[in-house]
């Protein structure tokens, strides 16, 4: 018989995201704890989706949430409210800590920063052990494929040493090896990299990147930027919340309070293709994140008959902002901008919370002056041709 926990769906969950492909499913999760100073919330409802097939990483300072957030999709810790749907199965609702141990062992890949191999077992028994806790391969089967996996790492030659004869490094991959051991869709990594060398750490990203091409769905807490890099997607937690991600793409140098910040003041906008965001001549009061979408930026000689479309001089895309250089020079748009030929959703920001945090953070102003440059040298080289045709 089938525990409740293998054969649930949740179909409310399915119709509300209309995703099928979502892998992890996080919809108002808090976490509170309690201790001798009173009660105090980690996680302030999280509402997270990641696809199938996704490599993301999670960033945020210490004491984010960032590793009760793992503990959450994991099933190591519940949640005080809210539900989290991993792979199609609500992990709470109804269900026994043996039925979420056996289901772990079957659905998830851990990987901890320290590794924690059984050191009185050699590296071969300790990728066999996850086979034999749920029971899965044949008997005889076992040993061979812990033998795959450990030349898939490079380990072949040291399948028979204990963990305390390899070197930190090895004893990481040997810890990726026994995560992948019974063919989980879903890796959680919680700071892989952290004890390794630049090279051990490197060897390490490329084998995730080898698991996502193989559709395996990564997740990962780093504090190694140029791991966040290579990632497909970088969620910022900041004091328990989520970070809205076209903010972070916008403004990286932001700090992370001014982004959390930002996620809360921003306004939601769509505009359907070709319709105009902003006319020339037009007073700008906000400043303008894409989260979707193309938007062109058109400059349109005044002399020219009305009817005339003008020159698209710049296109801007998902990560990208405008209405930046208005804001902080002052004055009127001296371009229009619309959508492309395709919907758009941007994040709109009022003037003063703009201004107010770039005198707040003048790497984010000098980085947002520095494109402000570039777009008046292009706005004048296009208006230059105009004149001359």
């Amino acid at each position: 018989m089938k525990s409740p926990l293998a054969s649930r769906t949740v179909d409310s969950v399915r119709r509300a995201s209309s995703s099928a492909d979502a892998m992890i499913q996080l919809h108002g999760v808090v976490k509170r704890f309690s201790n001798a100073a009173g009660e105090f919330t980690v996680l302030k409802g999280v509402d997270l989706t990641i696809k199938r097939g996704d490599f993301v990483s999670i960033v945020g300072k210490s004491g984010s949430g960032k590793s009760t957030l793992l503990n959450m999709v994991t099933g190591i810790d519940h949640p005080s409210e809210g539900q989290v749907v991993v792979n199609g199965t609500d992990i709470y609702t109804g269900v026994t800590e043996s039925q979420r141990s056996k289901w772990r062992g079957r659905n998830l890949g851990i990987v901890f920063q320290f590794f924690q191999l059984l050191p009185m077992l050699t590296l071969l028994e300790n990728v066999m052990l996850p086979m034999d806790y749920v029971d899965m391969y044949d008997f005889d089967e076992r040993p061979q494929r812990a033998m795959e996996l450990l030349k898939l790492v490079g380990l072949e030659k040291f399948a028979n040493k204990l963990p305390v004869l390899v070197s930190t490094g090895q004893q990481q991959l040997a810890a990726i090896a026994r995560a992948m051991a019974c063919d989980p869709p879903l890796l959680i990594a919680d700071e892989p990299t952290g004890n390794l060398d630049t090279k051990s750490a490197d060897t390490i990203i490329g084998l995730f990147q080898h698991f996502v091409e193989q559709g395996k769905t990564i997740v990962m807490v780093t504090h190694d930027p140029s791991l966040t890099s290579r990632t497909h997607r970088n969620i910022i937690l900041s004091d328990g919340e989520l970070i809205d991600e076209t903010i972070a793409r916008s403004l990286p140098q932001l700090r992370h309070r001014h982004m959390l910040e930002f996620t809360k003041l921003v306004e939601e906008r769509f505009y359907q293709p070709h319709e105009t965001i902003i006319s020339r001549d037009e007073s700008v009061d906000y400043f303008f994140m894409i989260r979707s979408g193309e938007v062109e930026v058109i400059l349109q000689n005044k002399r020219r008959t009305e009817g005339k479309n003008g020159n698209v001089i710049s296109r801007l895309n998902d990560g990208e902002f405008f209405g930046e250089m208005e804001l902080l020079r002052g004055g009127k748009s001296i371009a229009n901008v619309r959508a492309g030929s395709k919907p758009v959703e941007v994040l709109a920001l009022p003037r003063a919370d703009f201004v107010r945090v770039m005198n707040e953070s003048p790497i984010t102003a000098e980085a947002v002056a520095k494109t402000v440059q570039k777009r008046l040298e292009k706005h004048r080289v296009a208006d230059y041709r105009q004149v001359q045709k």
